[in-house]
């Protein structure tokens, strides 16, 4: 089969580049895509590729991230296995050398605490981006045995896999999107835990819901937005993980969680890239 692949500029990456991939992917027929610096590239099968719907995605995303600007490039791919050519490119990743995150076709390893199986597809959550890496490190020496977890937005389900390996008492993943909620269900499966899953937003969280952890890697603008909702339903004491926005936005974040009655207990940065973990007073 021929692909073609659009390379696209984006001036404002975050969060742009996020929603026009669930754009093309979701309600369009691209299935591959890999992050630059600037923007992505998006990959559609040849004789699917409509450059005119493709300008629309993208005047649809300008209007709502206004004043962006993007600029595209188009090629056809040579003929090839494509799924073959991921697999070489695609690596396992080892994170503060306690937790190995990998596809079905990485080796197995022994010498790790934690080995976690993701079929990534086009959800997000696979340890190679900053933030998914970052949370997963500051769970590392997080207590969740006995205590009760939300993963919220948690596309490939990888932090609740975490939680529920480490032996937490009940864990709920949340995303908004159905393909992330039905590859998070495999992947839940394929590593033998239980989470619960349910696909939708934080309109979910009902006053009988209570949790001692949440864990949110999302955008920063749905962290501001949704950030109350997180906290009406942790328990006293409990901690609040943050990631998915730059280092610079952190204050901004913190000022937010603070009038909520959360303090800041930690702090990582990767590549620009922060977590946050908070504590409900």
């Amino acid at each position: 089969m021929k692909y073609t692949e659009v390379t696209i500029t984006l001036s404002h990456v975050d969060p742009c580049r996020d929603l026009l991939t669930y754009n093309l992917g979701d309600e369009g027929p691209y299935d591959s895509f890999v992050e630059t610096n600037d923007g992505l590239k998006a990959y559609v099968p040849s004789d699917q590729f409509d450059d005119v719907w493709l300008k629309e995605q993208l005047e649809v995303l300008k209007s709502q991230f206004p004043p962006l600007d993007y600029h595209y490039s188009v090629q056809e791919m040579p003929d090839k296995d494509y799924n073959e050519e991921w697999e070489r490119q695609h690596q396992a990743v080892l994170v503060d050398g306690f937790c190995w995150v990998r596809a079905p076709f990485h080796p197995h390893r022994d010498d790790v605490k934690y080995e976690i199986e993701i079929e990534p597809k086009m959800s997000f959550g696979t340890a190679h981006h900053a933030t998914t890496y970052l949370m997963l490190s500051m769970l590392e020496e997080e207590p969740l045995a006995g205590r009760r977890v939300l993963d919220m937005g948690s596309g490939t389900g990888v932090l609740a896999i975490l939680a529920a390996k480490k032996n937490a008492a009940y864990v709920e993943a949340i995303d908004v999107d159905e393909w992330a909620f039905r590859n998070a269900v495999e992947n839940f499966e394929r590593n033998g835990v239980t989470v619960t899953p349910l696909q939708g937003d934080a309109s979910l969280l009902t006053p009988d819901k209570h949790f001692d952890v949440i864990l949110a890697n999302i955008n920063r603008n749905i962290l501001m937005r949704d950030m109350a909702s997180y906290a009406n339903v942790l328990n006293t004491g409990g901690t609040l993980f943050l990631s998915g926005f730059y280092e610079h936005d952190a204050d901004a974040l913190m000022g937010v969680a603070e009038g909520l009655g959360l303090r800041p207990a930690l702090q990582k940065t990767r590549n620009e890239w922060t977590a946050l973990k908070m504590v409900k007073m």
